[in-house]
C-alpha cells in the first residue's frame, strides 16, 4: 500500500538518509572522488540541514510510504525564480527521488500529482526545475508531465562539473 503525506520537521532524518541513498543510486557513478560525494552529502542531506530547510515556510516536503516503510520524497520550492523564465507566479520542482527498488511503482507520478496540487493551490502559474542532462529516464518523465526544455546551466560538485537542462511547466 503507498501512502504519501506531507513531511515535518520529525521526518529530517528519514529523508537525509533517504537523499543520500536516492542520490547515491542516480548519480554516485559520476563522481571519481569519493570524498567529493561524502562532502556534498555533509553539506546537503545533513538532518540539521534538512530541518532548517523543511522549515522554512517557502518548502514543502513530501514523503512516500509503501507499507509503511520510507521509499521516497520529493520538495517543492515557492515563489522560486529562474533566469530562464520571465514570471513572478512561479514555483520550483526541486526534488523527487525514489529507491530504485520502487520506481516501478510510480511513485514518482503520485509524488510529482502532490506537489502540482500544492503548486496550483497556492496560485503559481509555472513550474520549474533542474535535471542533468544525461538522465535521459528523468527527462522523458518530465516530458511525459508537460516539462520543456527552456535554458540549461552547470553546476560543479568537488571536481565534477556537471550540465544541467533548465524545464518549465505551465500549471493550468
Amino acid at each position: 500500500m503507498i501512502e504519501i503525506r506531507k513531511a515535518h520537521s520529525k521526518d529530517a532524518p528519514i529523508i537525509a538518509l533517504l537523499g543520500r541513498i536516492t542520490f547515491t543510486e542516480t548519480f554516485g557513478h559520476l563522481f571519481r572522488d569519493k570524498n567529493d560525494l561524502m562532502n556534498y552529502y555533509d553539506k546537503t542531506f545533513s538532518v540539521e540541514k534538512i530541518n532548517q530547510s523543511i522549515k522554512k515556510s517557502e518548502n514543502v516536503f513530501w514523503l512516500a510510504f509503501v507499507n509503511k516503510l520510507p521509499v521516497g520524497y520529493a520538495k517543492l520550492k515557492l515563489n522560486s525564480k529562474s533566469e530562464f523564465i520571465q514570471s513572478d507566479s512561479i514555483c520550483q520542482l526541486q526534488k523527487i527521488y525514489v529507491l530504485n527498488d520502487f520506481l516501478s511503482m510510480k511513485i514518482g507520478s503520485e509524488l510529482q500529482t502532490e506537489l502540482f496540487s500544492e503548486a496550483k493551490k497556492s496560485g503559481f502559474k509555472h513550474i520549474w526545475l533542474s535535471v542533468l542532462k544525461t538522465n535521459d529516464r528523468a527527462i522523458r518523465f518530465y516530458k511525459k508531465y508537460g516539462f520543456s526544455k527552456v535554458g540549461q546551466h552547470n553546476f560543479s560538485i568537488g571536481k565534477e562539473n556537471f550540465d544541467f537542462k533548465a524545464m518549465c511547466k505551465t500549471l493550468v
